[in-house]
């Protein structure tokens, strides 16, 4: 037996301040609104331990592939850059082995962002630009950031398709799969669902990235789903708080 977490899908209009309120069967977000899933309670609940079933073992979710090539010229020093005007650290790890076995981690305790080395150009960059959404978007000060792991990291991942597709680098390849993952981690409520309950604040966040970026993007800076005229808030300059670090 285990306890296992009840959870609701509750919405704020503004997470910062509330007020908190639960979803009903069927019913969605609306616009402007932010949903999380909430733990309000725990339960009993029995488990099988996988030696105790039998059949073929299931397949194996499309895994994220690391992107192979160049990164878009001046796109790194302008993200890292913006990592250091927010008042973190940027480092480098020989390779994932060095930071946890992940491919770059936010330190919010230490203020630092750390990006390993042991990956091409293009996957350096659009892991630095993931790092760079967790220093915007989350954080112990941040509410927003209060609600499940899943949720950030669709936010994190998100930004970085955003961000790297308005200069023309393709990160699909990882993103989808990863995005799907922890879309998929969180529960009562639908993959779809979290991954269009967090678009406003991905798509302000990625403008707001671009916005500083002195390079070359492409169609003016605005990857399919960014509408600037739609934009209804900055994103906020958080200061480093002192919580675990947030690894990709």
């Amino acid at each position: 037996m285990i306890f296992a977490p009840v959870t609701q899908r509750m919405v704020a209009t503004d997470p910062a301040t509330g007020p908190w309120r639960p979803l009903h069967t069927g019913e969605g977000p609306a616009r402007g609104e932010t949903m999380r899933s909430r733990l309000i309670a725990t339960r009993p609940a029995y488990v099988w331990d996988v030696t105790q079933t039998e059949g073929d073992p299931l397949p194996e979710p499309p895994a994220p592939q690391l992107l192979r090539g160049a990164a878009p010229h001046g796109l790194w020093e302008g993200l890292a850059a913006q990592v250091v005007e927010r008042g973190y650290a940027l480092r480098q790890a020989p390779d994932a082995a060095a930071i946890g076995g992940v491919n770059g981690l936010t330190s919010y305790l230490d203020a630092t962002v750390t990006v390993r080395t042991d990956m091409d150009d293009a996957a350096q960059v659009k892991t630095l630009a993931h790092e760079l959404a967790h220093v915007m978007l989350h954080g112990l000060a941040n509410e927003e950031a209060a609600g499940h792991r899943g949720v950030s990291e669709v936010e994190a991942e998100s930004v970085a398709l955003m961000v790297n597709a308005a200069h023309g680098l393709d990160t699909s390849q990882y993103t989808v799969p990863y995005v799907s993952t922890w879309a998929a981690s969180v529960s009562l409520v639908s993959p779809v669902q979290v991954v269009t309950s967090t678009f406003d604040r991905v798509r302000q966040t990625a403008l707001t990235i671009l916005d500083r970026l002195d390079t070359v993007q492409v169609g003016g800076g605005e990857p399919p789903g960014l509408d600037r005229a739609a934009r209804t808030m900055p994103v906020p300059a958080p200061e480093p708080e002192p919580v675990h670090g947030v690894p990709l």
